[in-house]
């Protein structure tokens, strides 16, 4: 059953008000998050003035120090470089799951939430967009206005089809103007092939993967006679869950994951598997601390 309304909590958020979000400096030096760099003419706060030269305008002259001094000197600036991050949100059927408590979707919603209200502290853009087989991107923009109105998006989000990640990257990478923080939540369970593609178009830009499973997924809670049923096809499987079968189905998962988190090793991005038992604010607590060494 689809459910009409998401679950998103944000009461998180004034835990999250103790820690600032700690970007390794892996990219280039348009990053942001509090990094100082120097221009003449505009910026936050004056650090020195400097001659002028042909190349600078006319109206960044100081003319109260040409007053003092007889000489042209423009000011110099201590200006933020500011940092876009963008996060996006896996939305298929597949992260409909439990229909009871709390569904992969909400608490991806809520990582992507958390993300981007940290990203508001420094005033820094982003944008969190969705994708199925399709994407649906939204333009990067400041303010808590714009958080607001995404959690309002999410809230009333109706989660359908099937995962194409290969294709949702595809798209949005083109849409990335410049380097960027890119985050990606899912539970990636599909080919690792899409995935590695996926990893690998977007491994000029400070990457993180963090994967969202249900508890049971992990461990398989069954025996015997069993009905399984594909949230995204809807296709239903009968099969006997035996011990052995258990054992197989859990080792597949764990090689899928590690063949994720190899593949983001060798791009320098990082990897994350969280389950929607972890409390929201540990999650985010974890992956803050390991950022800031």
């Amino acid at each position: 059953m689809t459910r009409t309304k998401q679950n998103i909590e944000t009461d998180f958020f004034r835990q999250l008000d103790r820690f600032t979000f700690s970007v390794r400096k892996r990219v280039s030096t348009v990053y942001a998050g509090n990094r100082p760099s120097t221009r003449s003419g505009h910026g936050i706060d004056t650090i020195g003035f400097r001659e002028y030269d042909l190349n600078d305008s006319l109206k960044d002259i100081d003319w109260k120090a040409y007053a003092r001094t007889e000489k042209l000197y423009v000011r110099q600036f201590e200006e933020e470089k500011t940092l876009t991050t963008h996060i996006l949100l896996d939305a298929s059927k597949s992260m409909d799951y439990p229909e009871k408590g709390t569904s992969k979707f909400e608490y991806a919603a809520m990582l992507a939430a958390g993300y981007a209200y940290m990203v508001t502290k420094y005033n820094d853009r982003f944008a969190i967009s969705t994708f199925t087989q399709e994407i649906d991107i939204n333009k990067p923009s400041r303010g808590r206005k714009n958080l607001l109105r995404a959690i309002d998006r999410l809230t009333e989000f109706e989660l359908s089809g099937n995962t194409s990640i290969g294709e949702a990257v595809i798209k949005y990478s083109r849409e990335i103007k410049s380097r960027s923080l890119v985050i990606l939540i899912s539970d990636f369970l599909q080919e690792p092939e899409a995935i590695e593609t996926a990893v690998s178009r977007l491994s000029d830009h400070d990457l993180i993967l963090i994967q969202v499973l249900d508890s049971t997924e992990k461990v398989l809670p069954l025996q015997g006679n069993s009905k399984l049923i594909d949230l995204e096809t809807g296709e239903e499987i009968r099969t006997y869950v035996s011990e052995k079968f258990k054992e197989r189905y859990i080792k597949k998962l764990d090689d899928h994951s590690a063949r994720i988190k190899k593949a983001c090793m060798r791009v320098g991005a990082e990897f994350y598997t969280f389950t929607t038992d972890t409390p929201i604010f540990d999650a985010f607590y974890y992956t803050i601390r390991r950022r800031r060494h």
